[in-house]
């Protein structure tokens, strides 16, 4: 296969690294989706082929692309990696660094070793003192006994600001020194990676309504500010999630009109959230999907079995927010709960791989929430200003929509909780008005619920809109 220049180059400089300047250790900084798998097992065969190393090891997050990364190695290198007798070397997890026995460890005693280590943030330490379980065992048993290392991440910081394991800061900025970066911009200059549109769901007029008390928010970022409204209560929530779910599998079905095989991905907070959606796909979309957790029997069959498949829908908690290469993917909602950068970047990575497919749309749902707005301004800023295409759309602004101007009043029935909580149960919908002060007739199911109400904790009134931060590439060329 063809290297892309950015992989060309990574290899050219970690080599010299290697070889002239006497560096044993390199990081290299790639966008997701940018290719780091290709480019490390390329540069594996080189350091094999030119006799520079005997043994090639992976340490990788995950199972799935612990196995990802050995069939890379080894349809690159065309020799064997599965750890067995005639081996080149292995492709394991992080969470096998705790149980390897001494036999092991001995073969950075008796062998020139190269060692790969995908997603190195996952592995903290600088030190055994400040050091995770992973960090411990690679400071103990790798960090100046391999040949060379490899250290390979498209997200270099850690939620926990805690320093990532072989890894040099500058000072006095504290920031991670790489020795190769290949960013966003970069990726989607080369069309390396598909222009990742975000498109954020708000609301510019909500009422909570506790008792005698109601206090109105202009946007979540408000309501979330002001109130002791929980994030977990909004992305649990049923009206929520259907209008997200509904949006995107609105775009998915547009997406297959040209690519077939085009997929969605959801990211869950729990696995009663992940069930909870699949149902109200299934009950509302007449859509089935896949779910993948931690209580499935063999999740990484049923993942692979998705990215073979024609199916649409893959709906999971923490099984392939990083690493994981389903190309077909290109929607992704973001309904977890976790809201660090790092996993948001993963997760829009998901839908950022090129394929040979006439569309390569990229599209991300979430709800504005403060953090995530944040978050998806940074990647807009990461590509050239140029570039950049940032345009408010209102859900009821189109003409043949017909909840166009109205404003909605959701009524509680249910005063048990304290006015400081902000929080009221919503146990039906009274009555839905539209600006003229005609009643509306019952939602339908099919219809884009959020629309009409938001969520079961709040009584809200207003119209949904959507903020959708786009990237062209139309100054680029």
């Amino acid at each position: 296969m063809k290297l892309r220049q950015w992989q060309a180059e990574c290899i050219e400089i970690a080599l010299t690294n290697y070889n002239t300047r006497n560096i044993s250790h390199f990081l290299a900084l790639a966008t997701p989706g940018a290719g780091k798998t290709m480019m490390a097992s390329e540069l594996a065969n080189q350091l094999l082929n030119n006799k520079l190393v005997d043994l090639v090891i992976c340490f990788s997050p995950s199972s799935l692309v612990a196995k990802d990364f050995g069939e890379s190695l080894q349809r690159v290198t065309q020799m064997q990696f599965d750890g067995k007798m005639g081996a080149k070397g292995n492709s394991i997890t992080y969470q096998s660094l705790q149980y390897l026995d001494e036999s092991f460890w001995q073969l950075f005693n008796r062998f020139r070793v190269f060692v790969i280590f995908d997603e190195i943030h996952h592995c903290a330490g600088s030190n055994l003192d400040n050091a995770n379980a992973w960090g411990q065992q690679i400071i103990l048993n790798i960090q100046n006994k391999a040949k060379y290392t490899l250290a390979l991440t498209g997200t270099p910081w850690r939620s926990d600001e805690a320093p990532i394991v072989l890894s040099n800061y500058l000072q006095p900025t504290n920031k991670i020194s790489c020795d190769y970066i290949y960013g966003l911009s970069d990726a989607l200059r080369d069309n390396v990676c598909r222009i990742p549109q975000i498109i954020a769901v708000d609301n510019s007029n909500i009422s909570v309504v506790n008792g005698e008390e109601t206090k109105v928010f202009n946007s979540l970022k408000s309501l979330l500010n002001q109130s002791t409204a929980p994030y977990q209560g909004i992305i649990e929530n049923e009206k929520i999630i259907k209008y997200i779910i509904s949006s995107a599998h609105k775009k998915l079905k547009s997406i297959r009109t040209f690519n077939p095989d085009a997929a969605g991905l959801i990211v869950a907070s729990s696995v009663e959230h992940a069930t909870k959606i699949a149902a109200l796909m299934k009950a509302y979309l007449n859509e089935k999907s896949t779910v993948v957790t931690y209580r499935e029997n063999d999740p990484t069959a049923a993942i692979q079995q998705f990215r073979h498949s024609t199916n649409k829908w893959i709906i999971s908690v923490g099984m392939i927010s990083e690493g994981t290469n389903i190309p077909r993917l290109q929607v992704c909602c973001h309904l977890t709960n976790i809201k660090t950068e790092m996993h948001f970047r993963q997760i829009l990575g998901r839908i950022l791989r090129i394929t040979g497919s006439v569309n390569q749309e990229a599209i991300m749902y979430m709800p504005a929430e403060p953090k995530l707005l944040e978050y998806a301004y940074r990647v807009k800023e990461d590509v050239p200003f140029e570039a950049d295409v940032v345009k408010l759309d209102t859900v009821g602004a189109d003409t043949n929509n017909d909840v166009n101007g109205e404003v909605i009043t959701i009524i509680s029935n249910d005063n048990s909780l304290p006015p400081s909580t902000g929080v009221v149960e919503v146990e039906e919908f009274v009555s839905a008005h539209s600006g003229n002060g005609h009643q509306q007739p019952n939602i339908l199911p099919d219809e884009n619920l959020l629309t009409k109400s938001y969520e079961q904790m709040i009584n809200v009134f207003g119209r949904f809109k959507q903020e959708a931060i786009a990237l062209g590439l139309s100054d680029l060329k």
